[in-house]
């Protein structure tokens, strides 16, 4: 089988038959015997769904959906679970020309109401006239979204039960909708980003053949979840465009047992793997007394990072860490991307070492520069770099008026290319807020451009505004929890408030003591680090472990986090 990483071109893939629809790449995928390969948390395998049956199960279910009543363009709904059913639901919708929207598991949501509550809100909100999910939580959702005009609301196991048309399944245009994938969430409620078939064939022809160079003896191992962009795009896509074998463990299933992901890369000899920073420094601590015998991740070329901000120590640790079961610290490929361009934008290259800036603090905050820190400086942070733009695309960083930035000037992201987003479905406002003239996204998201390559230093809406200092949040986030021994990665949540006390800086701190003393002692020791390190003086509030909110994708929700504080929600612990 043509290796389709060398049979890219321009901004569409091209295979053996010229394919830019995501059902074409299953055509093509299902001329080799490769599978997806779904396996528990002890590392055992569960399924091994080849792209032929794949192929062959979701044109059958394509049937069955439109003889439902579903029509081209109508939108499905389906639960994301990590197990081969999702992928059949996900490629019959493809076959039948529908949309279909992954959607989260409670997991990532919380308790029942809330999940159900969040789940109805996004079915209504793309106009939703199918729902597709597990078994065990289908009667979650059966009841509560009755109220919308599902067609069908079920199982595919149920849905197998019913008529199947005979009719020829629609001709599928690389222009229509491929997918809705929800945003994150993190400063509002999710929004459905409205990609192409086109967009997102490009997008992956641009990761295979330029950011990860995929070949035909690449092997993916991956526990991103599906609703995600990376766990979708990054390892249900891009493998099954690629004719490659990719083997799963669940989210959920990776947060108990971490180090069954690199067991999978050990034992399958995985070449491609990503995770959030996080990832890499939980397994990093539950490998604290020695990895397990017999791991050798010399396999492992390309250890991508994205999904949120790259943090350079939680890496070194894993590298550390890892050293001695094969793992090559030059294997580390951050990057950046956003479901608003179907996943990537940016690679750093690959085999070279994390490439880090470090930076003037006090230029940063006072002057929006990335001026390199002196040796003896005392107040400096590392940054990542992320690579060049990918070919085909554009990056700019523009100031507040819109006026482009030299290189090492901090502003607004915007890029454009063939992987950008239709819009965000049935939100022209919002749309058009992001969209702008000449093809131009807005990344919200904050950074400078250094040797050509992308660095990101935040969130613009997360952005902390005091006596003419603009302070990243993070900045406060990790010198806490870098600097203080009680407290872990992802412990703090830092943002500002405006009330009647005026404008000031507030710190959460995640406490899994109940001892008001040591509570207090924890508070006063971050408070003086960030005295210290930032002069800042914060209200530094402890609150329970796991309150700080997150994003179904895994973020913190800073906004969500200011919300919860305005309403006096952390105040019962503040007063224990």
């Amino acid at each position: 089988m043509t290796n389709i990483a060398a049979a890219a071109s321009g901004d569409t893939l091209v295979g053996p038959q010229g394919y830019c629809t995501l059902t074409g790449a299953l055509d093509y995928a299902a001329g080799s015997a490769n599978a997806m390969n779904f396996y528990s948390g002890k590392g055992e395998l569960q399924e091994a769904l080849s792209y032929p049956d794949l192929r062959e199960q979701s044109m059958t279910l394509a049937r069955h959906l439109l003889a439902s009543g579903l029509k081209a363009g109508d939108r499905v709904g389906v639960v994301a679970e990590t197990d081969g059913d999702f992928a059949r639901a996900f490629f019959a919708c493809q076959y039948a020309a529908l949309v279909p929207a992954p959607l989260p598991l409670p997991a990532a949501l919380g308790g029942r109401s809330q999940y159900v509550e969040h789940v109805h809100g996004m079915l209504a909100s793309i106009g939703a006239t199918a729902l597709l999910a597990p078994a065990t939580l289908i009667d979650w959702l059966e009841e509560p979204c009755s109220d919308l005009p599902l067609r069908f609301c079920g199982t595919l196991a149920q849905l197998r039960t019913l008529p199947a048309g005979s009719d020829d399944l629609p001709e599928v245009d690389a222009n229509a909708l491929a997918y809705l994938q929800f945003s994150s969430g993190s400063t509002r409620f999710p929004q459905g980003v409205a990609v192409t078939h086109r967009a997102v064939i490009a997008n992956i022809g641009a990761i295979a053949r330029y950011g990860l160079e995929i070949g035909p003896d690449d092997r993916c191992v991956s526990w991103l979840p599906f609703y995600h962009d990376m766990g979708l795009v990054g390892f249900l896509l891009t493998p099954l465009c690629c004719a490659i074998p990719v083997d799963f463990i669940a989210t959920r299933e990776f947060a108990r047992r971490p180090l069954t992901w690199l067991q999978l890369i050990s034992r399958n000899r995985g070449t491609l793997s990503y995770s959030p920073s996080f990832g890499y420094e939980l397994c990093a601590r539950r490998a604290e007394n020695g990895a397990p015998d017999g791991l050798d991740l010399s396999s492992w070329r390309a250890a991508g990072i994205g999904g949120d901000m790259v943090r350079p120590a939680p890496l070194h640790a894993f590298a550390e860490r890892f050293a001695g079961s094969g793992f090559r610290a030059d294997a580390f490929v951050p990057s950046y991307g956003m479901a608003e361009a179907a996943l990537a934008l940016s690679f750093s290259p690959a085999g070279r070492a994390l490439r880090v800036d470090v930076l003037d603090i006090d230029a940063l905050e006072r002057n929006d520069r990335a001026e390199p820190a002196a040796a003896d400086a005392t107040r400096s942070r590392s940054f990542v770099f992320c690579g060049p733009i990918l070919p085909g695309h554009a990056v700019e960083v523009r100031g507040e008026n819109g006026e482009a930035l030299a290189e090492r000037q901090i502003g607004r992201i915007l890029v454009r290319g063939p992987s950008l987003m239709k819009e965000y479905f049935a939100r022209p406002d919002e749309t058009e807020r992001v969209m702008l003239a000449g093809g131009w996204l807005d990344t919200g998201d904050l950074g400078y451009l250094a040797d050509g390559e992308i660095v990101i230093t935040g969130r613009a809406k997360d952005l902390i505004i005091v006596n003419g200092r603009n302070i990243l949040p993070q900045d406060l986030e990790w010198t806490a929890e870098g600097e203080v021994a009680a407290l872990r990665s992802g412990d703090v949540a830092a943002f500002s408030v405006n009330d009647e006390a005026g404008e000031r800086v507030v710190v959460l701190f995640e406490c899994r003591s109940n001892d008001p003393d040591l509570r207090d002692a924890i508070g006063a020791e971050v408070a003086g680090v960030l005295r210290t390190r930032h002069g800042v003086h914060a209200d530094v509030v402890p609150v329970p472990p796991r309150a700080l909110p997150q994003t179904s994708s895994g973020k913190l929700s800073r906004a969500k986090a200011r919300q919860l504080y305005l309403k006096g929600a952390f105040e019962s612990v503040r007063a224990a």
